[in-house]
């Protein structure tokens, strides 16, 4: 006797997960819907993000290197240090940011490869 309320076997909610990560709702993959969302950006999406990696990076560096001085009485050399720190990292992921996006922006659709 079969059970009618027995749950479905893993191997069949397996391969419903797989379908419904693989494809979406309009026939797309996720690759394709991934990309339409950093097709959308905007320069000015993009310049804020840019700005906001910048001053974190310098932010956070200053500020942990003004308490570590103060903590060990060595003001400023730390602060200096670690500001120099911060302007370092944050060009460093601003520099990751653009190319990220330059790359984006000259890879070809999926499915014009044949083109």
């Amino acid at each position: 006797m079969s059970d009618p309320d027995k749950p479905p076997s893993l191997e069949d909610l397996e391969g419903r997960l797989r379908q419904a990560r693989g494809k979406r709702d309009d026939g797309t993959s996720r690759g394709q819907a991934e990309r339409r969302l950093t097709e959308g950006k905007s320069s000015l999406g993009l310049a804020w993000q840019l700005g906001v990696e910048m001053i974190t990076a310098v932010a956070v560096c200053t500020v942990g290197g003004w308490w570590l001085d103060r903590w060990l009485g060595t003001r400023p050399w730390i602060m200096v240090a670690l500001f120099l720190l911060g302007v370092s990292a944050g060009t460093l992921n601003a520099y990751r940011l653009a190319m990220r996006f330059g790359r984006e922006a000259q890879e070809p659709p999926e499915g014009d490869e044949d083109r």
